[in-house]
C-alpha cells in the first residue's frame, strides 16, 4: 500500500471507530492518562494501529469479533513488537465494560516503558 493510500485508510477508520474505539479514545486523547500522547489509527509499516503512544512505544489494539477468528493477528503483534513496540489487545466488550480495568492494564504497560526507558538512558 503506497503512503498516500495508508494515510487515507487511516483516515476512513478515524471516521468509523467503534462505540469501544470512541469510549477508550475520550479516556486516551489530549495527553489524559499519564500526560501521554497517544495517537488513534496511526499506521505503522503495512498495518494500522488502533491507538499507538510513539513515546513510551505502546500500541493499543481493540478488536472486535471479526478478530475472534483472524489468523491475521498474530503476525501482526510480532510485526509491531519487531518495530518496538508492546501490544496491548483488548475486546471490545472489556472495553465497553470494564474501561477502568482496561485503563489500568494500559496505564501500567505506560509505566512499565517509562522505567525501562529510564533505566536505560542516564540523565
Amino acid at each position: 500500500m503506497r503512503p498516500d493510500q495508508k494515510r487515507d485508510c487511516a483516515r476512513r477508520l478515524r471516521r468509523s471507530m467503534t462505540d469501544a474505539e470512541h469510549r477508550l479514545w475520550f479516556h486516551l486523547r489530549n495527553r489524559a492518562l499519564m500526560g501521554c500522547k497517544f495517537r488513534r489509527q496511526h499506521p505503522v509499516g503495512p498495518y494500522v494501529a488502533d491507538f499507538a503512544c510513539i513515546e513510551r512505544s505502546v500500541v493499543v489494539e481493540v478488536d472486535g469479533g471479526l478478530h475472534a477468528d483472524s489468523g491475521a493477528d498474530p503476525g501482526r503483534t510480532r510485526f509491531l513488537a519487531a518495530c518496538g513496540y508492546r501490544v496491548l489487545r483488548f475486546w471490545n466488550n472489556d472495553v465497553l465494560a470494564r474501561t477502568d480495568a482496561v485503563l489500568e492494564q494500559i496505564h501500567a504497560a505506560l509505566s512499565h516503558a517509562a522505567l525501562s526507558r529510564d533505566a536505560v538512558s542516564p540523565r
